[in-house]
């Protein structure tokens, strides 16, 4: 047996744990709870896939561990505590699973990534940024809008501006570092992933304080920012002669589409 089937399972019970305590912090605990085990995480999975060679570790490989226990610290704060809390650990627990098993399975390989690791990676990053985009909300005094509470088009935003910034960079960096583990697995050269990631990082802040400004309700928000990380993964991420592809336009147009009928029906909502 591959010994590093231990070590995975050693460390995810640990981040588990981690991740189970905090659900009993609130405010700024929490930044630091999901900062630290984000930090165990990185430094879990670097030990874990550099073993025999830590040399052979690529620093990009820590990224989607790291930031699904993140993500999991903050998003946990939406679930009551409870026996809801059993489910929820174990989606967390298959997420943690799920990216150390893929970055293992990358690490082995002497080759480059296939089209179904860049599609793995892709849906991991989009699960991954859901669950940061939550949990950054959860976290921050009104972050998350409650259905009802009378805000809407026009009116102030319900958390402070400093606030908003703060939270609009939390989900900038978030999809930064998610767009550049992406773009990895695809682009020929650590500058133009950088690049990459910095495009990622830009459209998702101007889309999260425009979201928030709208004051949609509850995961609404986070969702349709994680429709956008997508949405420009497949505008930045397609090559030029894909990208002209009718087929392709097509569907990344019913995604705006999608996107811009989700924001409309809940404006037309009660407030």
């Amino acid at each position: 047996m591959d010994p590093r089937h231990a070590q995975r399972r050693e460390l995810i019970i640990l981040l588990i744990s981690v991740v189970g305590l905090s659900r009993l912090l609130d405010g700024p605990l929490l930044w630091l709870t999901a900062a630290l085990a984000g930090a165990a995480a990185a430094a879990g999975a670097a030990r874990l896939l550099g073993d025999p060679n830590p040399r052979a570790t690529r620093p990009e490989a820590i990224l989607l561990p790291a930031l699904a226990t993140a993500a999991s610290v903050g998003a946990l704060q939406v679930i009551p505590l409870g026996v809801l809390l059993v489910p929820a650990l174990a989606a967390a627990v298959g997420l943690i699973d799920r990216v150390l098993r893929f970055e293992l399975r990358l690490s082995s390989r002497d080759h480059e990534a296939t089209p179904e690791d860049r599609v793995s990676a892709l849906a991991a990053a989009l699960a991954i940024a859901f669950l940061a985009f939550v949990g950054a909300a959860a976290i921050l005094p009104g972050g998350l809008v409650e259905p009802g509470s009378g805000f809407s088009i026009g009116r102030p935003a319900p958390i402070p501006e400093a606030l908003l910034l703060v939270l609009a960079l939390v989900d900038a960096t978030v999809a930064g570092l998610l767009g550049f583990r992406v773009a990895m697995l695809r682009e020929r050269s650590f500058r133009a992933a950088l690049f990459a990631a910095a495009t990622y990082a830009s459209v998702v802040a101007i889309a999260a304080a425009g979201v928030r400004a709208i004051a949609l309700p509850r995961l609404l928000a986070p969702a349709l920012l994680a429709l956008v990380f997508f949405v420009w993964d497949g505008v930045h991420g397609a090559p030029p002669a894909q990208r002209r592809d009718p087929r392709w336009i097509w569907q990344t147009v019913v995604l705006i589409a999608l996107g811009i009928a989700v924001v409309a029906w809940n404006l037309a909502l009660p407030r």
